[in-house]
């Protein structure tokens, strides 16, 4: 695994939307987040495709690949954050030379949804560490939680170094406007509740380990099995440590998930990994169904041999804990609490 170096005060950010632009009315939102990087001692370099929303995108995908790209060879750039994600950022896979990034110095990637697309193929094609945590936008400077907090300690970390982070206290139900409103922090009210899928004894510990690789179901379960983002093959390079899958849905349906579940389980998915991560689930599409997510995780994987953890801090209802892709993880549910023990390795 190759990790891109240490992001630390005087490095430079590029910042680009390779899926969804951001629209004026959230353009003080951005200019605020934008702002805290710069407070926080990093150069920010602006790219084009940023303040257009050119329907569901930033721009035309030829465009936002070849920017993309520019930032990712581009070795005066330390770092890529997306303001958000979207929905297309998988058209420009075939538009992005895997090849000749797989030889370049690697840079950070960093965010969740539309971004993992993109990120989750750089780690298991080109063997570049990136960073699944919160995106841009929900970054205001104030933010304080410890999740949040540890993105940029993680960041920081040089190969060998190790980081603990625990469950989060309590998550928010749905997130902010930043059009109306561009100050809004995070609102955190429920009770958060690691679970473990189908556990005999739910005082019982569980504990596995493996290399971390995930993101957004919506489009990863679309990729797996595909040149893109082949986790048996990925296995076999990585055999030593075996695999971690996390996973977060935002917006399929009960029975969406299912068939995309039942996808990846033909393709051989689940028996590449040591154990999976489900985090809370963010779409709306449940209500009033005669099936849940939570079932359909039953249904599907319930035979699995290895840990399936449902409700994990991922995804589209904050916090996310700050996941490395490529990094060795030991992951702990005991008592009621969970943690997890990342090692740039």
């Amino acid at each position: 695994m190759r990790y891109p170096s240490p992001l630390v005060p005087g490095c430079t950010i590029a910042v680009t939307a390779l899926s969804a632009g951001v629209p004026e009315d959230c353009h003080a939102r951005l200019d605020l987040v934008i702002q805290g990087l710069r407070d926080r001692g990093f150069k920010v370099l602006e790219g084009h495709c940023l303040r257009e929303n050119a329907g569901h995108v930033s721009a035309p995908a030829p465009m936002r690949a070849r920017e993309l790209m520019a930032f990712l060879l581009d070795d005066r750039v330390d770092a890529i954050l997306p303001p958000w994600g979207g929905e297309l950022a998988m058209e420009l896979l075939p538009l992005l030379d895997l090849d000749l990034l797989r030889h370049a110095k690697p840079k950070w990637l960093i965010g969740f949804s539309d971004i993992s697309t993109i990120s989750s193929v750089l780690t298991a094609r080109c063997g570049w560490a990136s960073l699944h945590c919160a995106n841009l936008m929900q970054l205001h400077p104030a933010v304080t939680d410890p999740l949040n907090s540890a993105i940029f300690s993680l960041l920081s970390l040089t190969v060998g170094e190790s980081v603990r982070l625990q469950q989060s206290s309590c998550y928010e139900l749905a997130s902010a406007n930043y059009g109306k409103d561009p100050e809004a922090q995070f609102a955190f009210t429920q009770p958060t509740q690691w679970t473990v899928l189908s556990a005999n004894d739910a005082a019982e510990p569980v504990a596995f380990s493996g290399r971390l690789i995930g993101g957004c179901l919506d489009t990863m379960g679309l990729i797996s099995g595909t040149e893109y983002l082949n986790l048996p093959q990925m296995k076999m390079q990585y055999a030593q440590d075996g695999l971690i899958l996390f996973l977060e849905n935002a917006e399929l349906s009960p029975t969406a998930m299912a068939r995309v579940l039942m996808a990846m389980k033909f393709n051989g998915v689940f028996d590449a990994v040591n154990g999976v991560i489900f985090g809370r689930d963010g779409s709306p599409l449940s209500h009033g169904k005669s099936l849940s997510h939570s079932q359909v995780i039953q249904q599907v994987l319930g035979d699995l041999s290895v840990p399936v953890i449902l409700n994990a801090d991922i995804g589209h209802l904050a916090p996310n804990m700050p996941l490395m892709n490529g990094a060795v993880a030991e992951i702990h549910v005991a008592e009621g609490q969970a943690w997890v023990h990342q090692t740039l390795s």
